[in-house]
């Protein structure tokens, strides 16, 4: 049978979540995990990458595994299983052809900052000590809306079939101590969101204007855009899938 699994993580101690040869990732330590309490080895898909050092609030991923016979069970076992930063909070069953990635219609990230000094937020957000103009940087990030492709904010030598994404929402606000950039889409590109946020924070402390993010756009050149800010910042805060994945009947 087909399950999602609905997991999130603090992404300091990993290599991002695709299993690599030579580095420790959140899938190589959640297939163990699963492996091991369901006594085969299991294989799970991811509903995207996130790089190194990248949190997830909301993740999913998709396995086949033989049916559960008490998935509350698993859930609590998994969670007394896995290391304290990573967490399990649901399984259940999706039709047979589901896929975490593919079948994903809308995902949204979040990037924080901080304007001074915190002991308690320094391994979640990013420090930004100079000034920074909120609504020059909100009239940028409303500016991409008028956009599809994205290549200037993609990792450079990326083997995608596109850049085009459709990009539903880019807006700052502020939460207490922190800065908070929110932004969702159908899809992303590598790196994108932090190379958006590091051309935001230019136009916020008046390197370039609101309006330079139309030539940036146009350019297609990841040198035109500013630099990616630090992956501690950012997190994978939802995705949303069709209602008609999920099996009610096996539920």
């Amino acid at each position: 049978m087909r399950y999602f699994v609905q997991f999130s993580y603090f992404g300091k101690a990993y290599h991002g979540w695709q299993n690599q040869p030579n580095a420790i990732t959140v899938q190589e330590v959640l297939e163990k995990a699963l492996s091991t309490l369901l006594r085969e080895k299991v294989e799970v898909i991811g509903a995207g990458r996130t790089d190194a050092g990248v949190h997830a609030k909301q993740m999913f991923c998709h396995m086949d595994v033989d049916s559960i016979s008490d998935i509350d069970e698993l859930v609590y076992r998994l969670n007394a299983f896995l290391p304290d930063d990573i967490a399990v909070q649901a399984i259940f069953p999706v039709i047979d052809t589901a896929h975490a990635r593919f079948d994903a219609v809308e995902r949204t990230y979040e990037y924080w900052l901080v304007k001074e000094k915190s002991p308690f937020l320094f391994d979640y957000a990013h420090l930004v000590k100079h000034p920074l103009n909120l609504p020059s940087m909100n009239r940028a990030a409303q500016l991409m809306l008028n956009y599809t492709d994205f290549e200037c904010f993609s990792k450079s030598n990326t083997d995608v079939k596109t850049f085009k994404c459709d990009v539903r929402e880019a807006v700052w606000t502020v939460d207490k101590e922190k800065w908070v950039f929110t932004i969702t889409a159908d899809r992303f590109l590598r790196n994108m969101v932090r190379a958006v946020v590091g051309t935001l924070l230019d136009v916020g402390q008046g390197k370039m204007s609101p309006e330079d993010i139309h030539k940036i756009i146009a350019s297609k050149d990841r040198g035109e855009a500013g630099v990616s800010v630090p992956a501690k910042g950012l997190y994978l805060t939802k995705v949303s899938y069709p209602k008609e994945i999920f099996d009610e009947q096996k539920g």
